[in-house]
Formats: C-alpha cells, structure tokens, sequence
C-alpha cells in the first residue's frame, strides 16, 4: 500500500480536527478529563516542540548555506547579481504582502477584530503585554538587535536577527580559513545541520497529530465561523501573490529588458502548471531549467547556476506568505503593530524565508519563528493551515516565477541577446537543433 504524504495526511487530520471538534462540547469530559484541554494539549506539545528546534535549526541552516556557497572569491559577477536579486525581490515581495495585510486587514471583520470568530484562546490584554515587552523601539533599535551583546540571552529572547548575522559571519569567515582544523569544523556544521534536519523531519512527521488538536480546539470554542475571516486571509494572499508576479515582476521584465513578458509566460507555462499542480520546487526545477533554456532562450550558463540556487533559496512568495499571516494573527487580536515593528517582521520574513527553505513544510516553521519573535501566540498556526495546502501551489508558482524573471534579467545584464527573441516554438526548434549540433561535434 502506497504510503501517504504528509499534506495528505495534514489534510486528513484537519478534517478530522473540524469533525471531532464540533461534536464536541466545551464543558464535555472523557474519563473525568476535559476533552478541550487534550486537543489543546496536543497542539501545544507540537507548537512547543517546533519552538524548541528553531534557533539550532536557524543558525545551522545559515552557516550550512555559506559553506555550501564556497569562498566568496569564485562566485564571481554572476554569483553578485543572482544574490542581489534574490535578495531585492524577496524584499519587494514582502512588502508587497505587508500592503495588502494592511489594505484588506483580513484579521479584522466588520470593524471588530476576529479574536473570538477563530477561537484564539490567549487574552488580548496579555498579548499586547507580551508584544509591548518585545517593543521593537525605533530603527536605531532594529539595528542594535542585529548586534546583540549577549548571544546566549537574544536566544533566549527570541531576538533572532543577531544570531542570524553571527551564523552569517561564522559561514563567511570559516569560508575564508583554510587548514585541515577549519575543514574539520566545516564538517561538524555539516553533521550538526544533519542532525537537527532529522530532528525537524521527525517532529513535522507528528504534524497531522498536532494540527488535529489545534483544529478541534478551535472549533469545539468557535465551530465554523472562522470561515469568514479565513477566507478574507486566504484572498489577501492570493491578490498580493498576483500584484507580485504578474504587476511588480513582469513590469521589471518590460522596463530592464524591453523584452515581453507575455513571452516568458508563455515559455515558462509548462513549468509553472507543474508548480501549481505539485506544490514542489524540487520537482519543478528540471522543468524551470528546461523552459528557460529551450522556449526562453537563456543560456545554459545563466539556468544552471541561478535556477538550482533558486529553487533553494528564491522565496519570494513564501516570504509574503509569511509576512501576511503574521499581520493576519495580529489584527486577529486587535494589535495595531507600529511601523517599525511591521518593519521587523520585513526582514525576519526575508531571513527565515532563506534560513528555513530546505525544511519540510518550511512556512509553518518561519511563522511560528517570527511570530514568537514579535510576541504573539502561535495557537492560530492551526487555523492558517487550513488554507495552506492550496496556498503552497500559488506560492510554489511564484517562487518558480521569480526564478525565470532572475534567470532572464541577469541573462540580459550579461549581454545575452537571444533571450525571447523568438516566438516560443521557433526558439525551442531552434535551441533544440543546436544542442543536436552539439551533440554531433561531440
């Protein structure tokens, strides 16, 4: 019998969450035991259990991810330009995401926040003590958190930005350090990063048994009218995914390349069906390669070194993703988050969008990083998944989208002229006759 995926059996248990939560009664007792206070213990042993794995899980991720990059004297002009853009889109995709949190304020329904409607059990007054306690301060206070004086108390505080810039120094400069000592180091964040991936792994592994409790918990409080608010948070995403692809990215196209973005949809259409329907970057990716060598006409040069980067760490539409739900829990509970602090979340979005990008189900980590970061409750991860599945496909296209807008900018900054200088058939039966060419001479 073939062994079901894990979305799959998130799904499952999101149904049976829904079910087993509105036969429930609030008061009702099993064995003497209050029902509600088991499913909300389920949920609370995995939420816990992935705050625990988090900061090992981001600094390993972040030094792994220099190392793997090598010295920074052979990545070269085309290794500046691919890291520049990734990190300029992922950043505009963000903010992106943080306008539309704030112009449809999907946590907000009809003037009154939707607190009781999805059945968030911490009090607000305690929220916003907690929020007020993490006070971001102003931006000379973003930058201080970049430079923590103690590693070992930012850890404990959640206060992530400056672990994350010690990883990235760590990476950097083992990079740079030569010598049997540095390689044997080299090989301890290897076996380390191993290590809490697999820890990661089995924890996500019990995320049907723990979004179950989250679900039921919530409908045995609320039964369905977390619908409405669910639904608006669901929109909010897909309209600031579209803005992002197909408005900011395709005008980025037009106005640096003066070539035409219909083009590059219609070459790179097959890959993205592929993304929608599988919702996997890693399955993706030959297809993204293929469509922007073969329809797009972008060399081989340009696909092999950016789109296998990409597909790793180009998140733009997880990024957004990210950004929206956290603004989405905290309108729920009626914060109205300052402007630095939203901020913040920009550039923990971008970060965690990177850091976490290899991990199964990797979203579902970021937030609840961030989250806790701001000082919000992580209760309503439970809530958001139930929108997640069909949410990963949208946000698996435009990360694969991103990836071809890259490929074809950075093509043309290196003076490549074939780039969509065809129609999409007669640049694949031209591509296609040149590696035959190739192939012949070799």
């Amino acid at each position: 019998m073939k062994k079901l995926k894990l979305h799959h059996l998130i799904f499952m248990a999101m149904i049976l969450g829904a079910v087993f939560g509105f036969l429930t009664n609030v008061d009702g007792r099993l064995f003497g035991i209050p029902v509600l206070g088991l499913y909300t213990l389920l949920g609370d042993i995995f939420l816990n259990a992935l705050k625990m794995v988090v900061i090992p899980l981001i600094m390993l991720a972040v030094v792994n991810g220099m190392i793997s990059v090598g010295n920074d004297d052979h990545i070269g002009r085309l290794g500046f330009k691919t890291t520049s853009f990734y990190l300029v889109s992922c950043t505009v995709a963000v903010f992106i995401g943080l306008a539309a949190a704030n112009i449809f304020m999907p946590g907000i329904i009809n003037g009154v926040p939707a607190k009781e409607m999805l059945g968030l059990a911490a009090s607000t007054t305690d929220v916003l003590q907690r929020v007020e306690g993490r006070s971001i301060g102003d931006f000379g206070q973003i930058l201080l958190q970049f430079f923590p004086a103690n590693l070992v108390q930012a850890a404990g505080d959640n206060q992530l930005l400056g672990l994350i810039v010690f990883a990235l120094l760590c990476g950097f400069f083992l990079n740079k350090t030569n010598g049997k000592a540095a390689e044997t180091l080299k090989d301890v964040v290897n076996a380390s990063y191993d290590v809490i991936m697999k820890i990661t792994m089995l924890i996500i592994s019990f995320a049907p048994i723990g979004v179950f409790g989250l679900i039921a918990a919530i409908v045995t409080r609320t039964g369905f009218d977390a619908m409405q608010p669910l639904a608006w948070f669901f929109l909010t995403v897909v309209v600031a995914l579209f803005v992002h692809a197909f408005v900011v990215s395709t005008l980025a196209v037009k106005i640096l390349t003066r070539r035409s973005p219909v083009r590059l949809l219609q070459a790179m259409f097959p890959a993205l069906l592929t993304a929608f329907s599988s919702a996997s970057s890693a399955a993706t990716l030959p297809i993204n390669m293929e469509c922007a060598h073969n329809r797009a006409g972008i060399s081989k040069r340009v696909t092999s070194f950016m789109m296998p980067l990409g597909a790793t760490v180009n998140m733009n539409g997880t990024a957004l993703y990210e950004c929206v739900a956290v603004i989405f829990i905290a309108q729920a509970y009626g914060m109205h988050l300052s402007l630095t602090t939203q901020f913040f979340i920009v550039i923990a979005a971008v970060l965690t969008s990177i850091g976490v990008a290899a991990v199964p189900a990797a979203s579902l980590v970021a937030i609840t990083l961030i989250l806790t970061m701001v000082g919000l409750p992580a209760e309503a991860i439970g809530l958001i998944l139930v929108t997640d599945r069909i949410l990963d496909m949208f946000r698996t296209s435009v990360n694969m989208w991103g990836d071809a807008i890259g490929a074809t900018l950075v093509a043309h900054s290196e003076g490549e002229k074939s780039i969509l200088s065809l129609p999409v058939e007669e640049m694949e039966e031209k591509q296609l006759k040149l590696q035959a060419q190739e192939m012949q001479r070799s």
